[in-house]
């Protein structure tokens, strides 16, 4: 790992030499208080979500931070501006809305205390750091349990599926559950809304697409497709085509016969 490392150095100095880019940010995924409270497993694995001048990402140990990156171009040292510890793995990647607001989807594994209090599905204001729950909605009905995927967030809803099997509807203001379907096992693909079509795969190899024009009510399903093999992947939908990977190892790209050339 050690000479790793170095060349790593290396090759990032070399690059500013050259006059390209060479601003960047690097910091410790962890703190100590983490360490404390949850211990060395504190992997990064989910994508980072910005918003202003402001990056967001979590960690196997489910710290959420927020890191100012305002002068970052200029050589100002970013600022850690935000942190809440979330309780437990959080994989799925942080999401940002028009007003700033976060919303994380947090797994049910460690079964602590602080678990019970957050919550799995969390809205988060980064403006309140003292207080920053908006609302949360609890999933601890099996260990694991928690929420794998990344939530989908619309003007006025929050989609969101969870490793027990449900796929909810969640009012974006109030997070009261408008409506929920049970699998019948885990949903590790995030969802994807596209035209009122929400696209959502799961682990029995099945695609299913639900219409949620009207978010109010319990969407109807208006197809499904079997694959075959758990689908953990979240689809691509482009040009009326959509294309999503499974655990057989393929790639599949479908689409509306009608619009097909």
């Amino acid at each position: 790992m050690v000479p790793h490392r170095q060349a790593q150095s290396r090759y990032r100095r070399r690059r500013s030499r050259d006059g390209r880019p060479g601003a960047g940010l690097r910091r410790a995924r962890w703190d100590e208080e983490l360490l404390e409270v949850h211990g060395p497993n504190v992997s990064i694995e989910n994508s980072v979500a910005v918003t202003g001048n402001t990056v967001y990402f979590a960690n196997s140990g489910g710290l959420l931070q927020g890191w100012d990156i305002t002068g970052l171009a200029t050589g100002v040292e970013p600022q850690r501006v935000f942190r809440f510890w979330l309780g437990d793995d959080t994989d799925a990647s942080i999401v940002a809305d028009d007003e700033g607001f976060l919303y994380a989807a947090v797994e049910y594994e460690k079964e602590n205390q602080r678990s019970k209090e957050v919550g799995q599905l969390v809205k988060i204001d980064p403006t309140a750091p003292d207080d920053p729950i908006v609302w949360s909605v609890a999933d601890r009905d099996g260990v694991p349990g928690g929420l794998w995927a990344t939530p989908a967030v619309t003007d006025t809803m929050v989609y969101a599926s969870t490793n027990t099997g449900r796929l909810l509807g969640v009012d974006r203001r109030s997070g009261d559950i408008v409506w929920e379907k049970r699998f019948g096992q885990p949903i590790w693909s995030s969802q994807v809304v596209v035209d009122d079509v929400l696209i959502q795969g799961d682990c029995a190899g099945l695609v299913h697409a639900y219409d949620v024009s009207d978010p109010t009510v319990d969407p109807p399903e208006l197809w499904k497709l079997e694959l075959g093999g758990c689908i953990e992947s979240t689809p691509a939908v482009w040009d009326g085509r959509i294309i999503v990977g499974t655990r057989e190892g393929r790639v599949h790209m479908f689409a509306d016969p009608t619009r097909a050339e």
